[in-house]
């Protein structure tokens, strides 16, 4: 039962006590904290531990198995411009991939326990504390978890010569965003694009919360209309 005036305690391990905030939870989630200390989000230790991540460890652990994949297709005998053009469309597909999870995954409302528990785990927790260094980064451990059934995916519904190589122009495109993602919150451009992209993401974050869900580019934001309106980018310049 939700308890009516719950208190998150800030002091305690948070994961188990959002889900008692109810309908007060999408409030609660989207008020954030600015400071670069993270939470503690379990008592366990080694549950603590699965949660933080460097960035570092993003392309460390996962652009050697790029290279293993497209590896595979040259080993096939897949000419060098089909693999070009195959990893090209699996960086395009992963970013149509990271506009959908973004709007319709990690923003989805939750008001019961266990939804808003598993929000919080997925995505509410960044919303909550944006500059947490260590929570920036999906978790190796389930982005292998969710690999496994995407690459049988693909061998599934595309040609043997194609998979290796779109699936890893996939991965690659995985990687980008991460980086990415967490250059945003931490990295301090001066110009160009990056300072572009940086100031679209900090109004995701501290003005339209419902709008911008791009990370790598506003593309697919333009495609669906979820770009944020023209006075907000111009009050934030």
């Amino acid at each position: 039962m939700v308890a009516k005036d719950f208190f998150v305690d800030l002091e305690k391990p948070l994961v188990f006590q959002v889900g008692h905030l109810g309908e007060a939870y999408d409030e609660w989630v989207h008020q954030p904290i600015i400071s670069r200390e993270g939470p503690r989000f379990f008592e366990n230790e080694f549950l603590e531990f699965l949660t933080r991540t460097v960035w570092w460890a993003i392309p460390a652990i996962w652009l050697p198995v790029v290279w293993w994949f497209v590896s595979a297709a040259v080993q096939m005998h897949v000419p060098p411009s089909d693999i070009a053009i195959s990893m090209v469309g699996g960086i395009f597909v992963w970013t149509l991939l990271e506009y959908s999870l973004h709007r319709f995954l990690f923003h989805i409302k939750t008001t019961g326990y266990w939804g808003n528990t598993l929000h919080y785990l997925i995505h509410g927790c960044h919303h909550k504390h944006p500059m947490d260094g260590y929570r920036l980064v999906f978790p190796p451990a389930a982005t292998a978890i969710l690999l496994v059934p995407l690459w049988n995916l693909i061998k599934f519904i595309t040609p043997p010569s194609v998979a290796p190589a779109l699936f890893g122009g996939g991965l690659l495109g995985y990687v980008m965003y991460d980086c990415t993602h967490y250059y945003l919150h931490h990295g301090k451009p001066e110009k160009g694009i990056s300072t572009q992209l940086k100031r679209f993401h900090m109004n995701h974050h501290f003005r339209v919360q419902d709008k911008g869900f791009g990370i790598t580019s506003s593309f697919w934001d333009k495609v669906f209309g979820t770009l944020p309106p023209k006075s907000v980018e111009k009050k934030n310049r």
